[in-house]
């Protein structure tokens, strides 16, 4: 007779089958271009906030009362600001005060300074963008299809959408301060109380400014409900305050980035490039030959140390500014976007289809055979969680741009961004297009396969 109790019992105590290895013989290449210039405020360490106090400032550090918590590092022109920070009520459960996070700007100078804000997203995981199940892979062209606070943002940021209730410019007199934010982490009706806020704004300033991202909880009022602090306090607690924690563990120095035990660490520092522009051609030529029938080539994505795969090249932003204890780079590149070019041209005499992938191989650093290694089924970490832009020419010739969000766990493959039929001689432009979100793990591939 069918008991549900003993088929539930073999069911817990039957171990879901290995990940068989599949292993894709085939070219890895670095990626052309290079990170721009443009320097970032990147606040990521702590990544979970349980006391009030400094996350990142590079602000000057004479008269603070920590020193060591002020990186003196001034921005002018380009700048962007990524902050991906949690509120954890977990310590103590009783303590659910709202956690605010507060980015504040000085102007030293003598004369009025103005920061104009190009691009500005953030968002809370509740109730703007909860970590829901998505499919591996669906369409977004609505561009309303999102899983966490770090997809949300990198998707309106892709579409070059500005989030309401952000001003255009912020204008600061002269050795005076203004709030960039002051937006709350809400906890108190969550179970469990946990939340995130992630931030990422493209800035331009037209003389030098100081900023510190900065986490206090709200203030009470009389009738006990809450309040966002004030411009003062946190003034108070920029001068007086020490770091915020718990600190994070201390990373790996970085020639020990191998193996299973090493921790890349969290980012607390001035990272140097906001983008990274690529056109990807065969030497000495001005376009890409696809490969031959039966055969693929890939191109690293946020490859970094000790996940270089097999390309020899670490894409990770630098840092020109950091906390000891914090990591030594911008591994992962979050918040950075790709736009890449690839000028496809079939040389030979037949048609032929070729495929365009976003995939997540196992992670590399030299390969151990000459090829990409994947798991079927994948392993079920989210390696990646975010939106991809593809435009080209599809096969009757006329102009698409794609936007496909993807889920992607540790070792999956992938499913075609775009498939085309290229005729013998044929050129054809495809565009990808993406901002590396938070809350995934590098690297990726970007794949060309011809059928």
């Amino acid at each position: 007779m069918f008991n549900l109790i003993s088929y539930l019992f073999l069911a817990q105590a039957t171990p879901a089958p290995a990940p068989q290895e599949i292993f894709i013989p085939q070219q890895t290449r670095p990626l052309t271009g290079h990170l721009d210039t443009v320097p970032v405020f990147n606040s990521n360490n702590p990544e979970v906030v349980q006391s009030e106090g400094i996350l990142l400032s590079t602000f000057p550090p004479q008269g603070k009362k920590v020193p060591s918590a002020h990186l003196n590092f001034p921005f002018q022109g380009r700048f962007d600001l990524f902050s991906h920070h949690i509120a954890r009520a977990i310590e103590t459960p009783n303590d659910l005060r709202t956690l605010y996070l507060g980015v504040i700007v000085y102007n030293p100078s003598d004369r009025t300074a103005t920061v104009n804000i190009l691009q500005a997203a953030s968002y809370v995981s509740q109730p703007d963008a909860p970590f829901i199940k998505l499919p591996p892979m669906q369409e977004n062209n609505s561009g309303n299809i999102y899983a966490g606070p770090g997809d949300r943002v990198m998707n309106d940021l892709l579409r070059v959408k500005q989030q309401s209730g952000w001003p255009t410019q912020l204008v600061i007199p002269a050795k005076q301060s203004r709030m960039l934010m002051n937006l709350p982490i809400p906890v108190r009706t969550l179970t469990p109380p946990l939340n995130g806020r992630s931030t990422l704004l493209h800035l331009y300033s037209d003389n030098p400014v100081y900023l510190a991202n900065l986490a206090m909880f709200a203030k009470p009022n009389a009738d006990g409900s809450e309040r966002s602090p004030t411009l003062e306090e946190w003034e108070n607690l920029l001068e007086n305050g020490d770091f915020a924690g718990p600190r994070e563990p201390a990373p790996s120095p970085p020639d020990q980035l191998a193996g299973a035990t090493e921790i890349y660490g969290r980012v607390a520092g001035v990272a140097v490039g906001s983008r990274w522009q690529s056109q990807l051609t065969d030497s000495n030529s001005s376009y890409l030959t696809i490969p031959e029938s039966g055969q693929a080539f890939s191109y690293g994505l946020s490859t970094l140390l000790a996940g270089k795969m097999g390309t020899g090249q670490n894409q990770t932003a630098k840092l020109v500014a950091r906390y000891p204890g914090t990591a030594y780079e911008a591994h992962g590149n979050y918040g950075i976007e790709y736009n890449i070019s690839l000028p496809l041209i079939n040389n030979t005499d037949k048609l032929q289809t070729v495929n365009v992938l976003f995939q997540t191989p196992i992670k590399e650093d030299q390969l151990i055979k000459p090829g990409l290694r994947f798991f079927s089924p994948p392993e079920p970490g989210v390696f990646f969680r975010g939106t991809v832009r593809i435009r080209y020419k599809d096969d009757g010739g006329l102009p698409r741009t794609q936007y496909w969000h993807l889920v992607q766990q540790e070792g999956q493959m992938g499913k075609p961004l775009a498939q085309l039929k290229i005729s013998p001689g044929q050129r054809r432009l495809v565009e990808v297009g993406f901002l590396y979100p938070p809350d995934a793990t590098p690297p990726q591939m970007l794949t060309i396969q011809t059928l």
